[in-house]
């Protein structure tokens, strides 16, 4: 009994570890970051702030490549962002404003390469969501850079189809 649970559970891992090899992944260079129109922190911590919208954008790029065949990679390279809202100064206090005025914006190149980083398709995105504030059916409604994941949503849609 020891020696079928040990090949089972041997058999599991193998299996895991095959189909994460072949799984689709996402690859993001951030080019020039200092220079984007706008990812200034509300009441955070600059370094940290930058360091936390570049983790949660790469992780839903990382999410959205998932959808491509197995064995692809999507390679993207960020050129400018600009959050959804304004940064304003209330007296001591920075704070985010969210108005329709401040919609999010981001360009980027893509790429996506097979295993043997043939190129299978690429191009450029200028994307910006001037009517992000009336998708009353926003998924990610209580998530830090909502917004912009469902601009990311829609993209990755209308260009994988």
């Amino acid at each position: 009994m020891k020696k079928f649970k040990f090949h089972l559970l041997t058999f599991v891992a193998m299996l895991f570890t095959v189909s994460s090899t072949f799984a689709a992944t996402s690859e993001v260079k951030w080019t020039n970051p200092d220079d984007y129109r706008d990812i200034r922190p509300g009441e955070s911590h600059r370094k940290h702030f930058k360091e936390r919208t570049f983790n949660t954008l790469e992780k839903h790029f990382a999410k959205l490549a998932e959808k491509l065949p197995e064995g692809q990679t999507l390679k993207i390279d960020v050129s400018n962002v600009d959050l959804a809202g304004d940064v304003n100064f209330g007296g001591a206090r920075r704070y985010r404003l969210i108005k329709e005025i401040y919609f999010p914006k981001m360009h980027f190149s893509y790429q996506v390469v097979d295993m043997n980083d043939v190129e299978i398709s690429s191009g450029k995105a200028d994307l910006k969501d001037m009517n992000f504030m009336s998708n009353s059916g926003l998924r990610y409604r209580n998530k830090s850079l909502g917004y912009e994941m469902k601009m990311l949503d829609d993209w990755f849609k209308d260009t994988f189809k």
